[in-house]
């Protein structure tokens, strides 16, 4: 037998409820504002990021929401957040962590491009000084080789790599000696803002797109070290393409560095800034 309730059982207690509810006795309870951290604060928990030693990790002071945000690619694991956080001590909840898919690593490969030391990488924007000319690259491509080519068999010299730096920067110069192959320019070096829309050119996976996410971000490289000062973006890389161009237009904006992802399902990828670069060499982008 199906027990059927009388009509109008429940408004009695409906009607008790709405009276709880109009003397205040389900009010919510005041939500409590979130604490607030000087700068001095944010430099001590930024400090504390770094000395945590966990790679796979890039992080930066967001002054706007008073936060060291700290992005952590798939290998870091729960106890490598705790560790940050208990580095940071009182300023632990001063850190905010987000997640990025994939491992943070240079984009060096073996491959196509340009080719030295037996790997690929990408040439990034051409420069010129007192006449002569040069190409600006990844200082982890320069690190790994003194002499580029065109292909993958040597035959067709570029030249020399006349100077690197990496980690700590990512830059390297490399030397025009082989006076048959063309230079071409068209950029002007500048700086890049948050929310800008960009390109990237990488000899792996060519053109793609994004936005630039954040500026002077440091980045730890599993097993590879850290750098600074770094511009993060959506835009997706794949390894060989390390060195290549970011621009927007003719704005030349940062060298390709590292990331993670790929190019199918997206990724987080880091730039060397042009100007940093250019000025450590005393070069112009053309």
């Amino acid at each position: 037998m199906r027990i059927r309730p009388t009509p109008g059982w429940f408004a009695p207690l409906l009607a008790a409820t709405v009276g709880l509810v109009a003397a205040g006795a389900f009010t919510a309870p005041a939500t409590a504002a979130p604490p607030s951290y000087d700068a001095s604060q944010l430099a001590q928990a930024d400090d504390a990021v770094q000395a945590s030693g966990v790679e796979g990790i890039a992080w930066r002071v967001d002054a706007a929401s008073g936060r060291v945000v700290v992005t952590a690619d798939d290998t870091v694991s729960a106890a490598e957040i705790s560790t940050i956080k208990k580095s940071a001590g009182r300023n632990a909840g001063a850190i905010r962590i987000e997640r990025a898919r994939g491992v943070f690593r240079p984009l060096l490969s073996a491959g196509d491009a340009i080719y030295g030391g037996g790997y690929r990488c990408s040439l990034g924007f051409n420069v010129v000084k007192a006449g002569t000319y040069y190409f600006l690259t990844a200082g982890h491509c320069g690190d790994v080789a003194n002499t580029w080519y065109t292909n993958s068999s040597h035959t067709t010299l570029i030249g020399p790599t006349i100077g690197s730096s990496f980690p700590g920067n990512d830059y390297a110069l490399v030397r025009y000696d082989n006076a048959s192959l063309s230079h071409p320019g068209g950029y002007t070096a500048a700086n890049a803002f948050v929310g800008e829309s960009v390109k990237r050119t990488g000899s792996t996976t060519g053109t793609h797109s994004g936005t630039v996410t954040a500026l002077n971000v440091t980045v730890r490289y599993v097993g590879s070290g850290t750098v600074k000062g770094m511009i993060q973006t959506t835009v997706c890389a794949e390894p060989g393409d390390s060195g290549g161009p970011l621009y927007d237009g003719t704005k030349a904006l940062g060298i390709t560095s590292g990331g993670s992802g790929d190019c199918r399902s997206g990724g987080t990828t880091f730039y060397q800034p042009v100007t940093e670069a250019a000025s450590a060499y005393g070069v112009t982008v053309y």
